[in-house]
């Protein structure tokens, strides 16, 4: 039992997203030292595990038992016990289980410390070819198609590239319901990355969809990626409300005039003489 006041730290653990030598030297050691491992599937981790020589007892943590297993986790931090965190692949938490486990560690004061490691939507944002300087991560798009396309028209004028995930046997359908609602926009598909076979796809998500469609099958992983859109988006309501709205957070009348017009593409002038109607 530990010292009064005393917990363990849990350790959320990034872990290769297909070759097992991304491993980080950090990664390593932590997995080592700790007392437990929290896996989304035991097997999963044990193949890493005795790639890396490292013999610990595992628990399995995934989405049907977060719950529960959460409670006993805590448990055994606040009892002084070190806790490393990791998912079948990648960075833990992004798409996969720990948002409660971390959430409540966090609550009760336990040392929360990350490891960085791989994450497919980085690795395959990095390499796209599409602008890095403002995306969307979404996860998973909707499995049904009514609720995908309504997903995909909220995003058709989002400004930053879009990032997924998607299953291999919906990615074609995918790919079909961006060409209908998004256009002939460029998009990429990457696939099994820093694996044996992977593979990046780029085009229009027509001609990707046409591709894939004409192979017997399409296996792995596969992150998803859509150009940001080219079309300005709408902006709502009148010059004067929005001057006024920055008014009212404080911003000089002045800065404010400035600020709408550089938003609206305008000159100051129009904003000055649309104020003094």
């Amino acid at each position: 039992m530990a010292a009064r006041g005393i917990t363990g730290t849990l350790y959320i653990v990034g872990t290769p997203i297909g070759n097992l030598e991304d491993i980080t030297v950090r990664a390593a050691r932590i997995l080592g030292e700790a007392g437990l491992i929290a896996c989304e599937d035991t097997r999963q981790t044990h193949k890493l595990l005795e790639h890396l020589g490292i013999r610990k007892p595992t628990v399995s943590y995934h989405e049907h038992n977060e719950a529960e297993r959460t409670a006993d986790l805590i448990a055994r931090l606040e009892q002084g016990e070190t806790i490393a965190l990791v998912s079948d692949a990648g960075t833990p938490l992004v798409s996969d289980p720990g948002y409660r486990l971390v959430r409540e560690a966090a609550a009760r004061g336990i040392p929360v410390v990350p490891v960085p490691g791989p994450s497919a939507a980085i690795t395959a944002l990095s390499a796209s070819g599409l602008p890095t300087d403002s995306f969307r991560f979404d996860g998973f798009l909707p499995a049904k198609p009514g609720q995908r396309r309504r997903a995909l028209e909220l995003l058709r004028d989002e400004s930053a590239t879009l990032v997924f995930y998607e299953a291999p046997h919906r990615i074609v359908a995918t790919l079909e319901d961006i060409a209908a609602v998004m256009g002939e926009r460029e998009v990429v598909v990457a696939r099994e990355l820093t694996k044996i076979h992977e593979e990046f796809l780029r085009g229009s998500a027509g001609a990707l969809a046409a591709e894939l469609k004409s192979r017997t099958a399409v296996k792995g992983e596969i992150t998803l990626l859509i150009a940001k859109s080219d079309r300005p988006a709408e902006i709502e309501g009148s010059i004067r409300d929005a001057v006024e709205v920055l008014q009212r957070a404080g911003v000089p009348r002045m800065d404010a005039m400035k600020q709408v017009a550089r938003e609206r593409g305008i000159s100051k002038r129009e904003v000055y003489a649309e104020m003094e109607k």
